[in-house]
This record gives structure tokens, sequence and C-alpha cells, in this order.
């Protein structure tokens, strides 16, 4: 922004067609710019509504579907003010927890046991719901006028707008007009604006710019309440979860005791150590090993080396982008362009490492 700033003022008045092109990429910037320092000085540290030390008691829980198992006498007693992430493949039962958790799914037997104080935020991938001819600042302010700080002061419900990205001349846009990314936006204030003290949220990296993220990240590190994250975005995960619930599918469910980092790293040192032990064993003890437990086929084996390189090069490639957009050289449209690129990138790095994940235990 700088770099652009400064071409401005040394630009002459008449300026050809790159120019203006890089005239209104500049203003595009500025935008931003200004922003991200208006984020900076009011830090979204909202009052949660109050909630007692009962959260939510899951005892039993037992759920399928036909031949399917979900959870499997699952029990757990949530903390006050603990942050949960989800992780696992795509049908081994996440959403279904959730949406048995918010009384959209019943579970076939077991009890949930919910506090009375809990207020939860829920934040779906099926909740963008709107009167298409209502303004943005009237949807929220027909939640809120004002919401609470922690330390005692109020943002109205267009300072909130702002926070997230919503510039006034925005804020009084029609619905109909705004785009995919926009509404995912509008909807994520919704609930925040709710005041809830338990957020659960499922999948809320989708569609998000990169900004936006960046805000998310600080609101649910300040949040004085419970988390329940539902994620594929590893990078986001680790830095707003303090542990993990791994569904790795038939019901088996396993909490882990720090982020999704902490948790690859943690498998991988124990494959190491497994591998290091094999070497080490008996012939004999090592020959009932491998008739007690199926080990990988070959295309298997392919398919677990393919995924190392895959990993790899989607790590190189998401540092790439990273560095680009710090480094604050890029247009306008490289800017977007690489912005809606992350999530997509970051969604495809976790898919594979989970199904790495899942390959390894046949490698142990």
């Amino acid at each position: 922004y700088r770099t652009e700033l400064e071409w401005m003022r040394r630009m002459p008045q008449a300026r050809g067609h790159k120019a203006r092109y890089r005239e209104e990429a500049f203003y595009e910037l500025e935008k931003v710019a200004k922003q991200r320092s208006y984020n900076r000085e009011v830090k979204l540290d909202m009052k949660a509504s109050y909630i007692g030390s009962k959260i939510f008691e899951a005892d039993h829980l037992c759920k399928r579907f036909d031949d399917v198992v979900i959870l499997d006498d699952f029990s757990y007693i949530f903390a006050r003010y603990e942050k949960m992430g989800i992780v696992g493949n795509n049908g081994t039962g996440k959403s279904t927890f959730i949406k048995i958790l918010m009384g959209l799914e019943t579970p076939d037997s077991g009890v949930l046991d919910i506090g009375e104080t809990v207020r939860f935020g829920y934040y779906s991938q099926e909740g963008l719901q709107f009167d298409e001819q209502m303004k943005v600042i009237d949807v929220v302010q027909d939640i809120a006028e004002v919401v609470e700080l922690g330390n005692g002061k109020r943002l109205t419900a267009s300072q909130f707008l702002q926070y997230f990205l919503f510039t006034p001349e925005k804020q009084h846009s029609y619905v109909y007009k705004l785009s995919g990314g926009e509404r995912r936006r509008l909807y994520l204030c919704t609930v925040l604006m709710r005041n809830p003290n338990f957020l659960v949220l499922d999948e809320p990296t989708n569609d998000l710019d990169i900004v936006t993220l960046q805000v998310l990240e600080e609101y649910l590190q300040n949040f004085k309440g419970c988390v329940i994250v539902v994620s594929h975005d590893r990078y986001f995960m680790d830095k707003v979860v303090d542990h993990l619930l791994v569904f790795n599918g038939q019901g088996d469910i396993r909490d882990f005791p720090g982020n999704y980092t902490d948790y690859r790293e943690w498998k991988e040192a124990k494959m190491r150590q497994e591998k290091k032990d094999e070497k080490q064993v008996d012939p004999k003890t090592a020959k009932v090993r491998l008739n007690d437990k199926r080990r990988m086929s070959f295309k298997e084996r392919r398919e677990f080396e393919q995924l190392e390189l895959d990993i790899a090069a989607l790590e190189a490639e998401k540092a790439q982008i990273e560095a680009a957009l710090c480094s604050g050289t890029l247009s306008v449209e490289e800017l977007t362009d690489k912005s809606k690129r992350l999530p997509a990138l970051n969604d495809e790095l976790d898919e594979k490492t989970m199904r790495w994940l899942e390959l390894s235990e046949l490698a142990e």
C-alpha cells in the first residue's frame, strides 16, 4: 500500500489506460488498508452472556445410519470456556454430531443434557436465509442496535459491520446485490450479534476471504465463552482451539489434547517410533503381528507415497501464497485470486493429510 501511495503522489494528472487501471487498484487497496487500521484500533472483545458451570454432558450416545456407525457409546463432559476442534474425513459423523448437539437430530440412545444458561450461536452451511429486499444494516439492526464489549464500551451495529469489512456504502446495499462471500460474512455477523456464550461453527472458513478470517480468528481468541469448530483448515484451527475430537469413522472418536499440528506431529512421531521398533522385534513376533493386522496393499502403498509428495507440494504453494499476500506488491485481481485460492488449498491439504493419517495406521 505504501508503494502505491507514493506512486499516486508522483503520478501526473494526465494518466494513460494502464495508469488509470493502477489508480483504480490503488483505491481498492486503500479501502482494505483503512479497514485494517480501523480493526487494529477497535479490539472486538465482545461481552458474552453469562454461562454457568454446567455446559453439556453426553452420556452413552449412540447413532447410526443403516450400517454406518456415527456414535458408539460416546460420553463427554464439556467444560466451561472450552474451545474444541472437530476433525475427520467426510462421512465420519462430524456434522451429525453437531446436529445432535443443536437438537436437529436425535440420538438412537443415550442422553444429551445441556445447561440452562447455555446460549448457542450456530453457524452452519445451510444457514443463509435473508430477506433479499432488506439492506445489510437493517438485517443486523433487526437483531441488535448495539453490542456490549468486555471493557464496558459499546459498538453500534454499523461499527460492528465495519469491523467485518462492510464499508458504510456497502451497509446500505440490498442483500440481493451481495456476492456469495459477502453473504457468508453477513451471516456470520448475524450469528455473533445475538451475543451467544457457546459458538458452534460448522466449516466457518469456507468462502471467507483472508482478511475476514483474520478478524474471525481474533474474535474467537478473545471470546469469553465456549467454542466448537468443525473445519478442514488446519491453520485456522491451530489458532482458535485447545484440543481436538478426531472422528475416525465407525464410531471411533478420539480426544486429542492439542491442536491440529500437534496431532499430525504426534502421528508422525508415533509412526517413526513403531517403524523403529519393528526393526528390533523378534522375527517370530513380527510374523504374528503381520498376521494379526491388515497391512497396506500395493495400491495403498503407492497412494501413501503419492500423498506425501502432494502434501509437500501443497504446503510449498501455501507458503508462496502467504508470502505474496504479505508482500504488498499484488494487484487487486491477484490479491483476490490468491485469497480465494487459499481456503481451497487448505481444504485440499487437510483432506490429503487426513487420508495420509488414515493410511499411516496401516503402515504402523
